[in-house]
């Protein structure tokens, strides 16, 4: 059994064999029939059923070919706790008590090769230590992404004022409005030279937040809200004093990453508690 697959190129295998094909499936079923509509080969009625006839397809395909990805991945892949909690996140899999979970379709062969695989949850983790990590990061507000913002927003502007000239005053006044304000937001955050987020082997700092030892942190990750164009990522992590939610959309660092450095940084700690015990 070769257990060299981390969990990061297991999930981007899952991406490639069943996220993107599925949505090309289901996209490709509705612009079939649309297609086939306006050529009069079929008749409109079926363009509204081609979106139920997508999603069926893609559903199908996902069901047979997860079995297949679950068994792959966590037959090659170490640790396991860790790709689960991925793949979750990651919207390749269901958590157990989900109805969806039930619809994955699998053979008498499927169920038997994934009861023999629970016995590996039984095992914890293996910390990998990655030694082009430095002991302590620091992240910052990403000026790259303030500037595009800027630059969206002075266009929102322009286009605003112009209507307004335009005497179209409404819809002017709101575009020159939303411009003025989220331009003035982003050339703040491209000038906000300090620490937002800043991680050790030590604990936790934020700009929102005093620093906490890992001692008094629990349940630290990376989340995520929502879906599409709307998906956002937050990190999340409780202390004595509460609990903290800060999005990450406008750092310098993206959510694969933040969830690397919080498992080496964990894990550097726990390691070095062990050392010193």
């Amino acid at each position: 059994m070769n257990q060299e697959v981390s969990v990061d190129q297991a999930i981007n295998r899952g991406q490639r064999m069943i996220n993107w094909p599925a949505v090309v499936i289901m996209f490709g079923t509705i612009g079939g029939c649309v297609y086939l509509a306006v050529h009069q080969k079929l008749s409109f009625w079926f363009v509204p059923l081609s979106f139920v006839l997508g999603l069926a397809l893609a559903w199908l395909y996902w069901s047979f070919m997860i079995t297949k990805w679950r068994i792959w991945a966590f037959e090659n892949v170490r640790n396991v706790h860790e790709l689960k909690k991925k793949a979750i996140k990651e919207k390749l899999i269901w958590p157990d008590e989900s109805a969806y979970s039930k619809t994955e379709i699998r053979t008498a062969a499927d169920k038997e090769r994934l009861l023999r695989l629970q016995e590996k949850f039984a095992q914890e983790d293996v910390f990998h230590e990655d030694f082009s990590i430095l002991n302590e990061t620091i992240i910052y507000f990403s000026k790259w992404k303030s500037i595009v913002e800027v630059l969206f927003m002075v266009i929102s502007l322009v286009v605003g004022i112009y209507l307004i000239i335009d005497e179209n005053y409404w819809v002017g006044g709101a575009l020159a409005g939303i411009g003025v304000y989220f331009s003035f937001t982003g050339i703040k955050k491209a000038g906000n030279k300090s620490p937002q987020i800043t991680l050790s082997e030590k604990g936790i700092e934020t700009a929102s937040s005093e620093f906490y030892s890992w001692r008094a942190i629990r349940n630290e990750d990376v989340v995520r809200e929502g879906y599409g164009k709307d998906t956002k990522y937050y990190l999340v992590y409780e202390h004595p004093e509460g609990a903290e939610k800060i999005p990450i959309a406008d750092f310098d660092i993206n959510h694969r990453e933040l969830e690397n450095l919080l498992v080496q940084y964990r894990g550097r700690y726990k390691r070095n508690m062990h050392f010193y015990s």
